[in-house]
């Protein structure tokens, strides 16, 4: 029974479920192989959940004595020892929330211990509050799974693509659930699940907390309604829902009842779509294999039965609550009915498909097209889900192609009506009012439905007949693009109802038909066909009775209509001289026509919007001049809502650069809004006017916004620099005046009928500013003034409008005041989490005034350093400078605060709090900043904790974005996904730049580290211990540790690679730095096992994201290396040799079961390696890392130009090369493409115009050869950077971890190892220069570790002790007694012989292969040479037989020993490269580095006393070296004269001199070397150098000095003796 009673401390009500979509998500979205099995194993496990479906376990008594008991006798933890007692209060919740939820006390304690385990991700709530969130976040889980499974079934609809095992595995799963009665628990938990109630029983038990709680509560209730309904839409979808269960949905929806504002909610929504794809039979037309199969699966063709009952249910006269609803399902049946009609074998239901007019006759009576527009289609969800879409486009096709009669009777009905109100107007009565408008609802509705394309279906095309093919290169639909091919007969119906309802339109429908059309031509294929069709309407019915435009409904009837509106309205103008400008009522146009007229504009716009063709022929067009007459209505006096109608129609035309260029002189010209003030006008005229008399005086100002969508249009199309030259100073000031200062700075002052108008204006006019800005390139010119001649005067231009902006901007100027005060106005508006009218455009002007600062951050450096220069008495402000100003609101510095703020929105809000991180991220870069904002972030603690909590959601942002269905998800998603991603990406760099600067910083604060007192006294700690809040770096630990407990490794390395790198640098840095590294480093090591959990996963394997890979692999290096080498002197042996076996063995890992934590490492080490029960080698990881470095690079072919100097090109490069973050050169892309551009635009002349296509063609070719060498330069850095942080890695293991870690054996084995491999990957010919430097120094390293290690070896004695022998191979049987015949001496040290032979041969290549450069990278291989050639050097050898004692005989009779062997076989090897090597070495001696050549002299003088053939002698003195090396004594000399002056400069000639000498004077000592000394002048060459014969004086400064000249002469008097004497010797000999 205890057991029974144990809780489970992930809450079953939460932690199993959040386990199943987590699964689902693997297996269905990810598509992850391995999760299918999980998947299998948890469905069967699981299932009794899915069946009983959110029911919660009920209350018990033994439950609630047990947890009443908890205080004193404690409740058992499931996978716990031993009772946990329950504070008291934790029992009191816990039966508060059992009643709440009508759940099993011991699911309440379960809920509320998960609440406390899971707080620090809900900072400011309590663990009740989490328990809340929990408990509905679970029931979110199983119904989001439940939807999941559903779409994943095998069906009529859709397909995932998923394996057919996982398709038949989920198809079964969920049949066997709908057997269980799935619709009645569905439907049922729909109507009981009501969030108002939820709400009440919360706020009665103080279950809900602030007003983020209260929104993510009431999205989860929501989101678990939506869920459950849109499961049964899934299932209707793919197979329709059989008798019973289709009876209970259409129950179900005889109770609905719409919102407030007249739609279906959400869920009813979905039902509704249920039950109309259950009558969907528009599959039969396809002809796919599988059709077949479903037609035997419909009930609907099937079981007469199933017909049977559902047309008597939806016959029955008893009216539901919403009889619209009503009537949209008996359409959707009727349409059903006559799609089965037209099958073959159906006259058994005749009875009922002949039904099917009287069931349409019956859905028509009740307006069901009026319901469809203004319950379904406007419905807030409509348009986020494709089949949506799809559903209702197939109900309204399918009645126009079936139901033909219908439609003609809807018209005559039309004319019939229209005849009846014309009459009563003749004879001046009311219309009647019981006349029927359904086939204006029916336009109305397509025009709706087609209004908005977001899933780019453009399912409207099937309305258009083309009768000539579409040359396009997107071709939707199988009939198009091809020649001489019919139509499908339903698209030629569609069509013809398109065409016959324009044909003699009565004028009750003409509005509701152009908005049709409106609808029909939104896609760009579409609009192409609206155009076509007005414009073939004009040129056929031009002898028609409806006026001398033709038809009512074309081009020529519309224009024609304008221009004489014009001219009747050109008369009614004011006259400049009148008192006032007002509207005078208006004798030409009626209120009908006005509507006629807007509805013809808007068709216009959305048609030239989609369709540039039809832009520019309309605008071309010699009679119909429609920008033109649009601009002069524009100045009559006609209502200003036409007005703007007129204006967004001239911004659809202003799409095209070539009209708005002309549209812009027009604007000019015709003062729409007025730029030039005429002397003898005494009255204002224009848009000002309307502005502050019309407008405000309606509060409504569609004209003001209309005006702004223009200009912001035309912005982007052209732009002319000399606009209103002539009349004034060009420029464009006048304009951004106007929307600054009458539009921008008054808007919040103004009265506004409608609240959401105010952000509309907003966001529009900030609209414009941005594009101003971005557009903006601060030039040198902009900051000279520039005069023109006006009316014989010389007037200052104006500045550039991206000038003036960032002028106001970079001062306290109002723009910038009110941009500030809109960021905390928008802020404070969305920490409400209520929806307000006009939320969406406060957001959108928020992002706009954002994106405004982060473009004068970007900008402001250049713009002031021009402004330096120049002689313009300006004076600006950095803008991080303003924004740290007080706030005349709060009488606080809180603007970045504000700012700040919006991360905290990062969920709701991607994009604002994507601009919020970029701010941050640029502000950051200021020391003095930095301690500022660390004091505005924690002055106050309840904003302080907001501010922690934003910053680690937006990296936590990943769960958020739950499995997003890229093949199905919309482009909007995805960009979201994208957003997401870089706004991670700048809190990361944010975190890095701020962590270079002296504490104390922002970064610090986010990280959690201590402020108040020293950084290193911090004590990190896991979240939620001891009050410890969540941060930044617990977020950036769960991005990385994500996926380690598996085979694959980190998933955020595979997934989110930038991500990923920048994680381990933040790490990386913590680390490095003096102040974070000791608490850093102690809470991975303790908290985490952090380093051993991530180095068991290296070597990451990425071929796609190469850089980003070599990247993460450095940083997670570094990182080990510093781990070694603090855990080595703070003698942790356990944790430096648990490192070191993970990075040496080449034996499988075996579980870690010695000192700290050893249950950890076994699990860890079985999920991460495979297990082997032989003892079989494998690859050493610190050799598999090297391996995943790549030294080939592919190098971008060299460019071919036609047009442009290809040197020029390269110098133009050069000069926009620019270093970027990581500090590599690189070429700034977008600059190059300016300069380029700005090139062409210059070219004169025809021949220039007609090359102009190949000439962009051509850069296009140079741009991307850039962006190849720019990726080409990251890629060498990348890996440059791999290879340093291995080679450092590798070092620190041979130099700060202690010996005896590693076996001599072992050490000399690793090392040889690495040496060969890394030589090889050097040496293979398609290796890449630039990583010789490196490798040439971990050569350098590696060998002499080698030498080292070899030599200690040979030093140990052999020792036998009792019962075991401890040997070390001796290495010279002359120096011992012989060893014992049971362990002979098998070769040099414990590698071998061999082993070192290849090591001197790869060494000796790699020397050839630097070839004539590369001096630095042989420095270090001679010194590797060095190293490596005294291995075979005897220990303590003397220099004379005295010495050692021995007659001359026995030292030529002594067997050789291994030196000897070794030396000799060394020396063999060196000659057999031949006078290659000797050049190169030879070559480095007497030129070069100084270093260079004191090495290169030292190998010469250890070669040459080794060379018993003298080959090297002979090759030095014959090529001249050794005569060379003689003369530059003569230079020498000179040199070290110069050091024994007052201020003696370097010392590095004296210690080059020194090397020459030594070497000298090892040739002296050969008798053949003092002949050749002695012919090459030696003695003549010593004799001319005066620094022997010169003397010290005394230096009263002090002895120092003194010692230091006095050394010089010794030393070298003393080389010159040994040298002599050595000469003489040989000679003498």
């Amino acid at each position: 029974m205890a057991t029974l009673l144990a809780v489970n401390s992930a809450a079953s009500l939460w932690g199993p479920y959040k386990d199943i979509w987590q699964t689902v998500g693997n297996a269905l979205w990810r598509r992850q192989p391995e999760a299918v099995h999980l998947l299998d194993m948890i469905l069967k496990k699981h299932k009794p959940d899915f069946i009983s479906l959110f029911k919660n376990p009920s209350k018990n008594v033994q439950q609630h004595e047990k947890v009443q008991k908890a205080s004193t006798e404690g409740v058992a933890i499931q996978g716990q020892q031993g009772t946990r007692l329950l504070p008291e209060q934790l029992i009191k919740e816990a039966f508060i929330l059992s009643d709440l939820f009508d759940i099993g006390e011991l699911a309440a304690v379960e809920l509320l211990l998960a609440g406390e385990h899971q707080q620090p991700h809900f900072p400011g709530l309590t663990r009740g509050l989490v328990a809340v969130l929990l408990y509905w976040d679970g029931k979110r889980c199983i119904a989001n799974s439940l939807k999941a499974l559903i779409q994943s079934r095998r069906g009529k609809t859709w397909t995932l693509e998923l394996s057919p095992e996982l398709v038949s595995m989920t198809t079964r799963f969920t049949d066997e659930l709908m057997e269980q009665g799935l619709t009645y628990k569905v439907l049922t938990l729909v109507s009981q699940i009501d969030v108002n109630n939820e709400f009440e029983k919360l706020q009665r038990e103080r279950g809900l907390g602030s007003e983020k709680h209260r929104k993510e509560v009431s999205d989860l209730i929501k989101e678990c309604r939506q869920s459950l309904a849109e499961s049964l839409f899934a299932w209707a979808c793919q197979s329709p829902l059989g008798k019973d269960d289709t009876l209970l949905l259409i129950g179900h929806l005889e109770r609905v009842t719409v919102e407030a504002n007249g739609s279906l909610d959400a869920v009813n929504l979905a039902l509704l779509m249920a039950l109309l794809y259950c009558f969907d039979t528009s599959f039969i037309e396809q002809s796919t294999e599988e059709r077949d199969d479903m037609i035997h699966q419909l009930p609907l063709l099937t079981e007469r039965q199933y017909i049977a009952t559902i047309h008597s249910r939806l016959q029955d006269s008893q009216p539901w609550k919403l009889p619209g609803l009503q009537a949209a399902v008996r359409l959707a049946w009727a349409l059903a009915l006559r799609g089965i009609s037209q099958l073959p074998d159906v006259t058994a239901l005749a009875e009922f498909t002949e039904a099917d007019e009287a069931m349409a006759e019956l859905a028509i009576a009740d307006n069901v097209f009026l319901f469809l527009t203004e319950s379904v289609v406007v419905s807030e969800n409509f348009y986020q889900e494709e089949f949506y879409i799809r559903r209702i486009h197939n109900l309204i096709t399918d009645f126009l192609a079936l139901m033909p009669m219908k439609v003609k009777q809807l018209r005559n009905r039309a004319d019939e009506d229209a005849r009846m109100i014309h009459m009563s107007m003749q004879m001046g009565n009311e219309p009647p009012i019981s006349l029927r408008k359904d086939l204006e609802h029916l336009m109305l509705l397509i025009g709706e439905l087609y209004k908005k394309n977001p899933f780019n279906l453009e399912l409207a095309l099937e309305y258009w007949c083309p009768s000539e093919p579409l040359q396009t290169s997107t071709i939707l639909g199988s009939y198009l693009g091809v020649a001489h091919q019919r139509p499908p007969q339903r698209q030629v119906v569609l069509s013809k109802f398109v065409r016959q309802m324009g044909d003699l339109l009565p004028p009750t429908i003409y509005i509701p038909y152009l908005k049709m059309l409106q609808g029909l031509a939104n896609g760009p294929q579409c609009a192409h066909y609206c155009f076509s069709l007005l414009k073939v309407n004009g040129s056929s019915h031009v002898e028609n009775i409806q006026g001398a435009g033709g038809s009512p409904v074309s081009w020529e009837h519309f224009f024609h209509s304008l221009m004489l509106y014009h001219e009747h309205l050109r008369k009614d103008l004011p006259s400049a001289d009148s008192v006032q400008y007002r509207h005078l009522p208006s004798r030409g146009i009626t209120q009908k026509e006005q509507d006629g007229l807007i509805a013809f504009l808007q068709l216009t716009s959305t048609i030239i919007t989609w369709s540039e063709n039809a832009r520019l022929a309309l605008c071309e067009h010699p009679q119909w001049t429609p920008v033109v007459v649009i601009l002069g209505l524009l100045q009559c006096s006609i209502p200003p809502v036409l007005k703007a109608e007129l204006l967004k129609t001239l911004a659809a035309f202003g799409k095209s650069p070539e009209i708005a260029a002309s549209l812009w002189q027009s604007l000019e010209y015709t003062q729409i809004l007025q730029t030039v003030r005429v002397p003898s006008q005494r009255q204002a005229i224009g848009i000002e006017v309307e502005l502050n008399e019309i407008e405000s005086r309606c509060e409504e100002y569609p004209l003001t916004r209309a005006f702004c969508q223009l200009i912001s249009t035309l912005v982007e199309s052209s732009f002319p620099s000399n606009l209103g030259a002539g009349l004034r100073p060009p420029g464009f000031d006048p304009y951004l005046q106007f929307l600054r200062d009458s539009v921008f700075l008054r808007f919040r002052t103004r009265a506004y009928r409608r609240a959401a108008e105010k952000w509309e204006v907003a966001e529009v006019v900030l609209e414009v500013f941005y594009k101003l800005l971005r557009d903006y390139e601060p030039q040198l010119e902009d900051f000279v003034d520039q005069f023109v001649e006006l009316q014989g005067e010389e007037i200052i231009a104006y500045k550039p409008p991206g000038f003036s902006l960032m002028y106001h901007l970079l001062n306290e100027s109002p723009m910038l005041e009110l941009a500030l005060s809109l960021l905390e106005e928008g802020v404070k508006q969305l920490d409400t989490y209520a929806p307000f009218p006009g939320k969406k455009h406060l957001e959108k002007a928020v992002q706009h005034c954002l994106a405004l600062l982060n473009l004068t951050l970007q900008k402001e450096n250049l713009f002031m350093d021009l402004l330096r220069e120049s002689q313009l008495a300006l004076i600006v402000s950095p803008l991080e400078q303003l924004l740290q100003g007080i706030n005349p609101r709060t009488k606080k510095a809180d603007n970045v605060v504000n700012i700040a703020r919006y991360l905290y929105h990062g969920n709701t809000n991607p994009e604002l709090a994507f601009e919020s991180a970029k701010i941050l991220c640029c502000i950051s870069c200021n020391s003095n900043i930095q301690i500022k904002l660390v004091g505005d972030f924690t002055h106050d603690q309840s904003v302080s904790q907001k501010l922690m909590a934003g910053f680690v959601e937006c990296l936590d942002s990943e769960d958020t974005e739950e499995f997003v269905r890229l093949e199905e998800g919309s482009e909007l998603e995805k960009k979201l996904a994208g957003i997401r991603h870089e706004t991670r990406i700048h809190i990361l760099n944010l975190l890095i730049t701020s962590l270079e600067r002296n504490p104390p910083n922002l970064a610090l604060y986010l990280l959690g580290f201590e402020l108040k007192k020293p950084v290193s006294t911090t004590n990190l700690q896991d979240p939620g211990v001891l009050g410890c809040p969540r941060t930044c770096l617990h977020a950036i630990l769960n991005i990385l540790e994500k996926g380690t407990e598996g085979r694959t490794g980190p998933v955020a390395v595979r997934e989110s690679p930038q991500l990923a790198e920048l994680c381990y640098q933040v790490i990386y840095q913590l680390c490095a730095c003096s102040d974070t590294s000791g608490p850093t480093m102690r809470y991975l090591r303790t908290s985490q096992d952090f380093l051993f959990s991530q180095l068991q996963h290296l070597p990451f394997s990425n071929k796609e994201y190469e850089i980003s890979m070599l990247n993460q692999m450095s940083w997670l290096m570094k990182t080990a290396s510093i781990e070694l080498r603090i855990t080595s002197l703070n003698r942790q042996r356990s944790h430096t040799q648990r490192l070191l076996h993970l990075l040496l063995d080449d034996m499988p890992v075996k579980p870690y079961s010695d000192g700290e934590g050893g249950i950890e490492d076994e699990n860890r080490s079985i999920s991460g390696f495979l297990h082997f029960d032989t003892a079989t080698k494998v690859r050493r990881k610190i050799l598999s890392i090297l391996d995943s470095i790549d030294f080939s690079q592919e190098i971008p072919e060299p460019l071919q130009l036609d047009f442009f100097d290809r040197v020029q090109i390269e110098q133009v490069i050069a000069n926009c090369e620019h270093k970027n973050l990581r500090g590599q050169t690189v070429c700034n892309v977008k600059l190059l493409h300016r300069v380029l551009v700005a090139e062409v635009n210059a070219l004169q002349g025809m021949a220039a115009i007609g090359q102009r296509p190949l000439l962009m063609e051509e850069i296009s070719t140079i741009l991307q050869y850039v962006v190849g060498r720019n990726k080409l330069l990251q890629c060498l850095h990348a890996k440059r950077h791999a290879l340093e942080s291995w080679r450092q890695l590798v070092e620190i293991i041979l130099t700060a971890c202690p010996q005896d870690l590693i076996q001599s054996e072992d050490r000399q084995l690793i090392i040889r190892d690495i040496l060969q491999d890394v030589h090889d990957k050097i040496l293979d010919d398609e290796a890449a220069q630039e990583l010789m430097p490196v490798v040439a120094g971990a050569v350098f390293t590696l060998t002499a570790h080698l030498s080292q290690a070899v030599r200690t070896e040979q030093k140990q004695p052999l020792v036998l002790g009792p019962g075991e022998a401890h040997y070390a191979f001796m290495l010279d049987s002359s120096f011992t007694s012989p060893p014992p015949a049971e362990n002979p001496v098998v070769g040099f040290a414990s590698i071998g012989d061999s082993s070192l032979h290849i090591i001197l041969k790869k060494l000796l290549d790699f020397i050839l292969k630097t070839g004539g450069g590369f001096q630095r990278v042989r420095t270090h291989l001679y010194g590797s040479l060095l190293y490596y050639l005294q291995i075979a050097q005897r220990p303590d050898e003397p220099d004379t037989l005295e010495a050692a004692k021995k007659t001359m005989w026995e030292r030529l009779t002594a067997p050789e020993d291994v030196f000897s062997k070794l030396q000799r076989e060394n020396i063999a090897i060196i000659e057999s490269y031949g006078a290659a090597l000797m050049e190169v070495v030879c070559r480095d001696a007497c030129d070069g580095h100084e270093i260079g050549r004191m090495l290169a002299l030292a190998l010469l003088d250890r070669i040459v006393s080794v060379d018993k053939q003298q080959q090297w002698l002979l090759y030095l003195s014959n090529s001249g070296y050794l005569k060379v090396l003689v003369d530059s004594l003569v230079e020498d000399d000179h040199t070290l004269q110069s050091l024994l002056t007052p201020q003696p400069p370097l010392l590095k000639a004296l210690y080059t001199y020194e090397s020459k000498m030594a070497f000298l004077t090892r040739v002296a000592k050969i008798q053949q070397g003092a002949l050749e000394l002695l012919r090459s002048g030696v003695i003549v060459r010593l004799a001319q150098c005066q620094v022997y014969d010169m003397r010290p004086e005394m230096d009263p400064q002090g002895c120092c000095s003194f010692s230091f000249r006095i050394l010089i002469p010794y030393k070298q008097s003393c080389a010159v003796r040994m040298l002599v004497l050595d000469l003489c010797r040989n000679w003498l000999c």
